[in-house]
């Protein structure tokens, strides 16, 4: 029987894990494989009740206290560091706590598996519940991507990855950046299943425009070789433009190609193997529910 881990970030949000434990209880019950869920609580400053949900369909529940805020990739990237050092396990499941990636898709990414028990499963968004403002927003940030970087990443971090995809993973200094630039990376082959954006269980989206713009360019920031060398292409072709007598008004995009360039490699700074090495010390104290 396979052992698969759902590794769940958290911060402040420990009603909708609740409600998702639960969600994913009932999903699980008819899968043959074993399940377990390992929560990272990324130092949240909201209290939690004790788990009194009856969850039979679950081998374990973990819940690891980080002692600092890191943020939300690099729980995951925390998470998958310590389920490749600590846990057996065959796969792992990495989802969002708020409902937004929806349980009734595990049984979608596990039946994959299946035909492709070697291949990384990702969930691509067909589907989107967000504002239309946040649609337009993500529709500019996957065109952008595309020109800059020449990959299309239709996914986010409702995956499953074997075991040695996640070895992959922790070696690569990106992961401590962005999960799905760092995937994209690592992984040029992958396995699709078409994924559905749910609605929050409880609350507003977490998601604010100033850390949705810095998601964006944590994932184009992992192939910022591939920005600077379109990028420089780009504006030699505009130039060349220019000295066709094209108006000097097309001079206009330039600057903000350069800006591109100056964010793009500000933001790559924050990839740190030696970060993503050490993640485990900021480890405070592990819960185990079950």
């Amino acid at each position: 029987m396979k052992k698969i881990k759902i590794l769940i970030p958290v911060y402040n949000d420990w009603q909708s894990v609740f409600k998702l434990m639960e969600n994913i209880n009932l999903e699980v019950s008819n899968l043959e494989s074993e399940f377990s869920i390992i929560i990272v609580n990324d130092a949240s400053t909201e209290s939690r009740s004790e788990i009194s949900l009856k969850l039979d369909n679950l081998k374990n529940i973990k819940i690891i206290n980080m002692k600092e805020k890191r943020g939300h990739a690099r729980c995951i990237a925390s998470g998958l560091k310590y389920i490749l050092e600590k846990e057996e396990f065959d796969y792992v499941i990495p989802m969002d706590g708020d409902g937004e990636d929806r349980p009734e898709e595990i049984n979608k990414l596990v039946g994959k598996l299946k035909e492709y028990p070697d291949k990384v499963i990702v969930g691509e968004r067909v589907k989107r519940s967000e504002s239309s403002f946040f649609k337009v927003c993500y529709f500019i940030h996957k065109i952008i991507t595309y020109t800059f970087t020449g990959q299309l990443i239709k996914f986010g971090n409702y995956t499953c990855l074997p075991k040695f995809i996640v070895e992959k993973m922790i070696k690569e200094k990106a992961t401590w950046n962005s999960f799905s630039g760092s995937l994209a990376k690592v992984v040029k082959n992958k396995v699709a299943i078409a994924s559905e954006r749910g609605t929050r269980y409880f609350g507003p989206s977490k998601m604010s425009f100033k850390n949705l713009i810095i998601h964006s360019l944590a994932i184009i920031s992992v192939f910022k070789i591939n920005v600077l060398a379109r990028s420089i292409l780009f504006i030699l072709v505009y130039m060349f433009l220019i000295y066709q007598n094209i108006s000097a008004i097309m001079l206009i995009p330039i600057p903000l190609v350069v800006l591109l360039i100056v964010l793009v490699f500000s933001v790559s700074k924050r990839e740190n193997l030696n970060e993503l090495n050490n993640s485990l010390d900021n480890i405070l104290n592990i819960d185990t529910t079950k």
